[in-house]
């Protein structure tokens, strides 16, 4: 993994939440709160928190004496997740998922919404999943399923890569896109300790306003923009206009509907 893959930075945070909150976000953050629902007290860790999309979910269906500790690797990410979210059950604080701040058995449920793909120890992040949590606790999270179900991130990131074919940009399908198969996903977190896991496909549809807002989003408010500028940063408008021009011959320039395809893991301590 590439030093910047998880680098979340500069004016990457601000576009990210903008574009790609209500793109790609928003639904499934209501899918994993939903699925704590019946956590009445206690304590909620959150890792790879980013702008705290998930984090203000919980905040709206869990109780308020249900304290919620967000976490994240990138200051930049938790500092507009606080300016966005400001309650007295919530806590932020910056940690890296591999190697967590916090006691063992201190947590009843751990949530990290389209983080693990980011660790680039995923079985030292599950393991000290395991070690926080308190007996018969969960740990929950998703992942994207294949590429070729997610449409518009495919279009992007094909379109990005045909602009410089001689070094291609690979950071959506490598990445957030690259851990799908849901028999290694099984298996590693089985490694680290979980022995009941349960995998649920989980298909959401959200609105893209226009062409130009999902193509904004992924080419300058993911690690994808370090990506482009790192070859020609002088093109990054260029690029970005380029994936709006793909999105709209296949969706039209009108507001569209984003199909997406994902997997949620949960495992019992």
């Amino acid at each position: 993994m590439s030093a910047t893959d998880a680098a979340f930075k500069g004016s990457i945070p601000t576009v990210y939440e903008q574009y790609l909150g209500p793109l790609l976000f928003e639904t499934f953050a209501e899918d994993l709160a939903g699925r704590l629902t019946d956590i009445a007290e206690g304590r909620v860790l959150e890792t790879a928190a980013g702008t705290g999309i998930v984090t203000r979910a919980m905040a709206k269906v869990l109780p308020p004496q249900v304290e919620i500790a967000a976490t994240d690797l990138n200051q930049a990410m938790l500092d507009l997740a606080q300016a966005k979210l400001q309650a007295p059950n919530v806590g932020w604080q910056q940690a890296d998922a591999q190697s967590l701040p916090f006691e063992t058995g201190s947590f009843d449920a751990v949530v990290c919404q389209f983080g693990v793909m980011f660790f680039p120890d995923k079985l030292a992040a599950y393991r000290e999943a395991l070690r926080v949590l308190k007996p018969g606790g969960r740990f929950v999270f998703n992942v994207w399923n294949s590429l070729d179900l997610n449409p518009v991130s495919r279009i992007v990131s094909d379109t990005v890569a045909k602009a410089f074919p001689d070094d291609p940009p690979r950071f959506i399908e490598r990445v957030p896109f690259g851990y799908f198969d849901p028999d290694r996903v099984r298996g590693e977190v089985q490694q680290a300790g979980f022995e009941t896991v349960d995998i649920d496909l989980v298909e959401k549809a959200s609105r893209a306003a226009s062409p130009r807002e999902p193509a904004i989003g992924l080419c300058q408010g993911t690690p994808l923009r370090a990506e482009i500028e790192a070859r020609a940063p002088e093109r990054l408008e260029e690029i970005t206009a380029r994936a709006s021009e793909a999105l709209s011959g296949q969706f039209g320039a009108s507001p569209f509907e984003n199909r997406m395809s994902a997997l949620v893991v949960t495992a019992w301590r």
